[in-house]
């Protein structure tokens, strides 16, 4: 039975998908007695590849390799090195790609598991058994860096593979990666949080904004969905929902909400009753004439008469514009004006109904429940997803 000294040094790197190349001196090193001999008084080099295979190897594969190139500049990368007791160092340069089985439900916050298999081909573990190099079996490049990943740790381990036709000898590398997270927060993260905080701008716009408030509404969704579509064209395309899918839908979520909040307020501000405006208000015949501010007359709720007539022929659209006219009268404007006209108990005078009341007091209310909201979601997510 060959007992088979196995370590390697090497470099490698992530691709896009769930895969990582290697490139890397594999060393193997075993004793045959045949080649012990007295003639052989120092360590002798062979790097002819004829030479090479005349001597017997051990019959070594990477299972979960799934493609490698042997490499030959300038010279074929190999080389067999034979002391004078037996001992025979083997060594060839490789360039490999190895699936890793990644689990992208934390991504980009997530931390990743990659092996390196080596095991016998035709030779049982009765006939051959590979172990790891006592000291430093794994020998990393000095100085390697990865953009996306930081190796955390290294372990190397033995193990076995069992087939009908027997029991094989097999060796493992584990590589602990840690992925870096500056390029998300800035490139991800950060972006979005603004767009989201660029979002709640509206709240302290005016109600009567319609342009500027939707305009902002509709930029900020289609930014943070646009922010969305790039982030997911680079990822591989899996079954279960990433961490980074959870911020982007909430994003949206946040910004789309802001929207809504907005064509609610506007509805329920702009929907004057009838009723309500005809005990308030009459309507002069030139709505956006020169008339001046006192064009509109207000009326007392216990007086049904009406003090100025009506114009006739008054249609839906000018009774909407005059709802508009109203909004611009300050309650220190109507009190003054009240008092003018001998009324002295003000207080039962309003130019709002219930509805316009309330939309304002959602305003007020969504200028501090949103950011309290976001911040509420970010401490659970970066909690959960920091374990």
């Amino acid at each position: 039975m060959y007992k088979g000294k196995n370590f390697g040094y090497l470099k490698f790197h992530f691709m896009r998908r769930k895969d990582y190349e290697v490139d890397l001196y594999l060393r193997q090193k075993w004793q045959d007695e045949r080649l012990k001999h007295s003639d052989i008084t120092e360590p002798l080099d062979l790097n002819d590849p004829n030479l090479v295979k005349a001597i017997w190897k051990p019959e070594v594969y990477f299972p979960n390799a799934k493609h490698a190139e042997f490499q030959y500049v300038t010279v074929p990368n190999v080389l067999v090195r034979i002391k004078p007791d037996g001992e025979i160092l083997y060594m060839l340069r490789l360039k490999l790609r190895f699936s890793c089985m990644m689990d992208l439900a934390k991504f980009p916050l997530d931390n990743q598991i990659c092996t390196m298999e080596i095991a016998s081909f035709s030779k049982t573990i009765e006939e051959l058994r590979l172990e790891w190099k006592n000291k430093k079996p794994v020998i990393m490049q000095e100085g390697l860096k990865m953009p996306q990943f930081e190796i955390v740790n290294i372990q190397a381990s033995d193990c076995q593979e069992s087939f009908q036709i027997g029991n094989y000898s097999c060796l493992v590398a584990q590589y602990y990666l840690r992925r870096s997270v500056g390029y998300h927060l800035v490139q991800s993260y950060l972006p979005t949080m603004l767009i989201v905080a660029i979002s709640w701008v509206s709240f302290w716009m005016d109600v009567d904004s319609v342009p500027g408030r939707t305009t902002l509404g509709v930029t900020t969704l289609l930014a943070v969905s646009s922010q969305s579509s790039g982030i997911q064209s680079g990822l591989p395309q899996v079954s279960y929902v990433k961490a980074i899918d959870v911020w982007m839908g909430t994003c949206t979520a946040f910004v789309f909400s802001a929207l809504l909040e907005f064509t609610i307020v506007n509805y329920m501000w702009r929907k004057l009753q009838p009723e309500l405006l005809k005990k308030i208000v009459s309507v002069p015949q030139q709505i956006n004439g020169g008339s001046d501010s006192n064009a509109v007359t207000l009326r007392t709720p216990q007086d049904n008469r009406i003090e100025k007539e009506k114009v006739p022929g008054i249609s839906q659209n000018e009774l909407a514009v005059a709802v508009t006219v109203v909004r611009y009268f300050t309650k220190r404007q109507v009190k003054k004006l009240l008092v003018q006209e001998g009324h002295h108990n003000t207080d039962d005078f309003y130019i709002c109904d219930n509805r316009t009341i309330s939309a304002r007091k959602i305003d007020e209310y969504s200028r501090f429940m949103f950011p309290l909201a976001f911040v509420v979601f970010n401490i659970l997510y970066w909690s959960y997803y920091l374990q």
